[in-house]
Protein backbone atom coordinates (compact mmCIF):
# COMPACT_ATOMS: atom_id res chain seq x y z
CA UNK A 1 0.00 0.00 0.00
CA UNK A 2 3.10 2.40 0.21
CA UNK A 3 2.69 3.68 -3.48
CA UNK A 4 -1.05 3.94 -3.27
CA UNK A 5 -1.32 7.40 -2.20
CA UNK A 6 1.24 9.44 -4.38
CA UNK A 7 -1.30 11.13 -6.24
CA UNK A 8 -3.37 12.33 -3.82
CA UNK A 9 -0.27 14.16 -1.94
CA UNK A 10 -0.47 16.77 -4.07
CA UNK A 11 -3.69 18.42 -3.17
CA UNK A 12 -3.72 21.98 -2.20
CA UNK A 13 -0.13 22.71 -1.90
CA UNK A 14 -0.21 25.42 -4.57
CA UNK A 15 -1.19 29.24 -3.52
CA UNK A 16 -4.81 29.93 -3.83
CA UNK A 17 -7.63 31.99 -1.92
CA UNK A 18 -8.13 31.22 1.52
CA UNK A 19 -11.61 31.19 3.34
CA UNK A 20 -9.66 30.88 6.67
CA UNK A 21 -8.50 33.95 8.89
CA UNK A 22 -4.78 34.89 9.16
CA UNK A 23 -4.21 32.57 12.45
CA UNK A 24 -5.70 29.51 11.04
CA UNK A 25 -3.80 30.14 7.57
CA UNK A 26 -0.94 29.65 9.68
CA UNK A 27 -1.49 27.09 11.09
CA UNK A 28 -2.07 25.08 8.06
CA UNK A 29 0.71 26.18 6.25
CA UNK A 30 2.81 24.94 9.17
CA UNK A 31 0.73 21.18 8.57
CA UNK A 32 1.07 21.73 4.88
CA UNK A 33 5.35 22.47 5.27
CA UNK A 34 5.63 19.91 7.85
CA UNK A 35 4.17 17.28 5.77
CA UNK A 36 6.20 18.24 2.76
CA UNK A 37 9.05 17.79 4.80
CA UNK A 38 8.06 14.32 5.80
CA UNK A 39 7.31 12.84 2.58
CA UNK A 40 10.47 14.39 0.82
CA UNK A 41 13.04 14.90 2.89
CA UNK A 42 12.51 12.25 5.77
CA UNK A 43 13.74 8.48 5.38
CA UNK A 44 11.35 6.36 4.72
CA UNK A 45 11.36 4.13 8.32
CA UNK A 46 11.02 7.78 10.10
CA UNK A 47 8.00 8.69 8.24
CA UNK A 48 5.28 6.11 9.33
CA UNK A 49 5.78 7.76 13.71
CA UNK A 50 6.66 11.29 12.01
CA UNK A 51 2.90 11.55 9.81
CA UNK A 52 1.09 9.75 13.00
CA UNK A 53 2.35 13.19 14.70
CA UNK A 54 1.31 14.91 12.17
CA UNK A 55 -2.12 13.63 12.34
CA UNK A 56 -2.66 14.62 15.69
CA UNK A 57 -1.87 18.10 14.71
CA UNK A 58 -4.24 18.19 11.96
CA UNK A 59 -7.04 16.27 14.11
CA UNK A 60 -6.66 19.27 16.67
CA UNK A 61 -7.33 21.79 13.81
CA UNK A 62 -10.45 20.25 12.67
CA UNK A 63 -11.55 20.11 16.17
CA UNK A 64 -10.68 23.92 16.58
CA UNK A 65 -12.32 24.94 13.10
CA UNK A 66 -14.96 21.90 12.82
CA UNK A 67 -16.70 24.25 9.79
CA UNK A 68 -13.34 24.41 7.65
CA UNK A 69 -13.01 22.70 4.82
CA UNK A 70 -9.40 23.15 4.75
CA UNK A 71 -8.82 21.98 7.82
CA UNK A 72 -10.96 18.43 7.08
CA UNK A 73 -9.07 17.97 3.55
CA UNK A 74 -5.57 18.43 4.97
CA UNK A 75 -6.66 15.87 7.78
CA UNK A 76 -7.22 13.84 5.08
CA UNK A 77 -4.56 14.26 3.17
CA UNK A 78 -2.58 13.25 6.09
CA UNK A 79 -4.07 10.19 7.39
CA UNK A 80 -3.84 8.66 4.13
CA UNK A 81 -0.15 10.09 3.94
CA UNK A 82 -0.08 7.57 7.38
CA UNK A 83 -1.16 4.89 5.61
CA UNK A 84 0.67 5.09 2.81
CA UNK A 85 3.91 5.02 5.06
CA UNK A 86 2.76 2.15 7.32
CA UNK A 87 1.50 0.27 4.34
CA UNK A 88 0.06 -3.18 4.66
CA UNK A 89 -4.12 -4.06 5.39
CA UNK A 90 -3.38 -2.23 9.10
CA UNK A 91 -3.07 0.77 7.07
CA UNK A 92 -6.71 0.49 5.80
CA UNK A 93 -8.33 2.21 9.21
CA UNK A 94 -6.24 5.10 8.09
CA UNK A 95 -7.52 5.22 4.24
CA UNK A 96 -11.31 5.16 5.96
CA UNK A 97 -10.61 8.25 8.02
CA UNK A 98 -9.04 9.81 5.44
CA UNK A 99 -11.82 9.53 3.16
CA UNK A 100 -14.65 10.22 5.91
CA UNK A 101 -12.67 13.32 6.49
CA UNK A 102 -12.62 14.05 2.62
CA UNK A 103 -16.39 13.29 2.60
CA UNK A 104 -16.84 16.23 5.60
CA UNK A 105 -15.05 18.72 3.53
CA UNK A 106 -17.12 18.31 0.57
CA UNK A 107 -20.15 18.74 2.50
CA UNK A 108 -18.52 22.10 3.86
CA UNK A 109 -17.70 23.32 1.16
CA UNK A 110 -16.74 21.58 -2.42
CA UNK A 111 -14.85 24.54 -3.66
CA UNK A 112 -12.44 24.55 -0.95
CA UNK A 113 -8.99 24.35 -2.09
CA UNK A 114 -9.69 24.87 -5.68
CA UNK A 115 -12.08 21.32 -5.31
CA UNK A 116 -8.81 19.62 -4.13
CA UNK A 117 -11.27 17.40 -1.77
CA UNK A 118 -12.53 16.12 -5.31
CA UNK A 119 -9.05 15.25 -6.55
CA UNK A 120 -7.83 13.33 -3.35
CA UNK A 121 -10.92 10.85 -2.37
CA UNK A 122 -10.73 10.59 -6.67
CA UNK A 123 -6.99 9.08 -5.81
CA UNK A 124 -8.39 7.21 -2.70
CA UNK A 125 -11.07 5.13 -4.35
CA UNK A 126 -8.68 4.60 -7.37
CA UNK A 127 -5.57 3.43 -5.45
CA UNK A 128 -7.67 1.57 -2.57
CA UNK A 129 -7.62 -2.42 -3.31
CA UNK A 130 -11.77 -3.07 -3.50
CA UNK A 131 -14.56 -4.99 -1.89
CA UNK A 132 -14.35 -7.22 0.07
CA UNK A 133 -10.83 -5.53 0.90
CA UNK A 134 -11.73 -2.00 0.57
CA UNK A 135 -13.31 0.65 -0.69
CA UNK A 136 -11.77 1.21 -4.23
CA UNK A 137 -13.81 1.62 -7.19
CA UNK A 138 -12.39 2.95 -10.13
CA UNK A 139 -15.66 4.19 -11.49
CA UNK A 140 -16.66 6.34 -8.54
CA UNK A 141 -12.87 7.29 -9.33
CA UNK A 142 -13.41 9.10 -12.13
CA UNK A 143 -16.17 10.55 -11.20
CA UNK A 144 -14.95 12.60 -8.54
CA UNK A 145 -11.60 13.83 -11.18
CA UNK A 146 -14.36 14.90 -13.52
CA UNK A 147 -15.68 17.13 -10.96
CA UNK A 148 -12.39 18.40 -9.96
CA UNK A 149 -11.40 18.85 -13.16
CA UNK A 150 -14.63 21.11 -13.91
CA UNK A 151 -13.95 23.02 -10.60
CA UNK A 152 -10.23 23.71 -11.53
CA UNK A 153 -9.56 22.25 -15.29
CA UNK A 154 -5.49 23.36 -15.31
CA UNK A 155 -4.94 22.66 -12.03
CA UNK A 156 -1.26 20.59 -11.26
CA UNK A 157 -3.01 18.17 -8.93
CA UNK A 158 -5.84 16.78 -10.70
CA UNK A 159 -3.84 16.87 -14.09
CA UNK A 160 -1.03 14.81 -12.62
CA UNK A 161 -3.64 12.44 -10.88
CA UNK A 162 -5.32 11.67 -14.31
CA UNK A 163 -1.67 11.22 -15.78
CA UNK A 164 -1.22 8.63 -13.01
CA UNK A 165 -4.03 6.91 -13.65
CA UNK A 166 -3.62 6.52 -17.61
CA UNK A 167 -0.09 5.75 -17.34
CA UNK A 168 -0.11 3.25 -14.87
CA UNK A 169 -2.46 0.13 -13.36
CA UNK A 170 -4.54 1.28 -10.03
CA UNK A 171 -5.34 -1.41 -7.26
CA UNK A 172 -8.54 -2.20 -8.55
CA UNK A 173 -7.03 -4.02 -11.48
CA UNK A 174 -8.70 -1.45 -14.48
CA UNK A 175 -6.19 -1.23 -17.27
CA UNK A 176 -4.61 1.86 -17.60
CA UNK A 177 -5.90 4.36 -20.06
CA UNK A 178 -3.94 5.37 -23.01
CA UNK A 179 -3.15 8.88 -23.46
CA UNK A 180 -3.19 11.14 -26.76
CA UNK A 181 -0.08 12.43 -25.74
CA UNK A 182 2.66 12.46 -23.14
CA UNK A 183 2.05 13.48 -19.45
CA UNK A 184 4.02 16.29 -18.32
CA UNK A 185 7.46 16.45 -16.83
CA UNK A 186 8.18 15.72 -13.38
CA UNK A 187 10.28 19.42 -13.16
CA UNK A 188 13.31 16.98 -13.09
CA UNK A 189 12.68 15.48 -10.27
CA UNK A 190 12.63 11.76 -11.43
CA UNK A 191 9.42 9.72 -10.21
CA UNK A 192 8.20 12.13 -7.62
CA UNK A 193 5.41 14.52 -7.60
CA UNK A 194 6.09 18.58 -8.06
CA UNK A 195 7.17 19.95 -5.26
CA UNK A 196 4.99 22.88 -3.56
CA UNK A 197 5.29 26.16 -5.40
CA UNK A 198 5.91 24.62 -8.82
CA UNK A 199 4.39 25.09 -12.13
CA UNK A 200 0.74 25.76 -11.92
CA UNK A 201 -0.13 24.25 -15.88
CA UNK A 202 0.82 21.10 -17.37
CA UNK A 203 -0.10 19.57 -20.09
CA UNK A 204 -3.06 17.10 -19.85
CA UNK A 205 -2.39 13.45 -20.21
CA UNK A 206 -6.41 12.49 -21.47
CA UNK A 207 -7.53 9.58 -22.24
CA UNK A 208 -8.66 8.39 -25.66
CA UNK A 209 -11.68 6.12 -26.30
CA UNK A 210 -10.36 2.58 -26.02
CA UNK A 211 -12.09 -1.15 -24.94
CA UNK A 212 -10.91 -0.55 -21.15
CA UNK A 213 -14.32 -0.15 -19.46
CA UNK A 214 -15.45 -2.50 -16.91
CA UNK A 215 -18.45 -3.25 -19.13
CA UNK A 216 -16.39 -4.04 -22.74
CA UNK A 217 -17.44 -0.56 -24.50
CA UNK A 218 -15.11 2.32 -25.26
CA UNK A 219 -14.10 4.64 -22.73
CA UNK A 220 -14.84 8.38 -23.82
CA UNK A 221 -12.23 11.08 -22.67
CA UNK A 222 -12.96 11.74 -19.20
CA UNK A 223 -14.40 15.41 -19.53
CA UNK A 224 -16.70 14.00 -22.17
CA UNK A 225 -18.39 11.82 -19.93
CA UNK A 226 -22.03 12.22 -18.44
Amino acid sequence: MKRLFAALLLTALSPLTWALDSADQQRLTEIQTRWAHIQYNLPEEQRTKAFEQLAAQATAFTQARPQAAEAWIWSGIVSSSWAGAQGGLGALSKVKAAKVDLEKALALDPKALQGSAYTSLAALYDRVPGWPIGFGDADKADQLLKQALQLNPTGIDSLYFWGITCTGKNATAKPARPCKKPCWPLHGRAGKPPMPGGAKRSKACWPTSTKNSTDGSPRAPITDRG
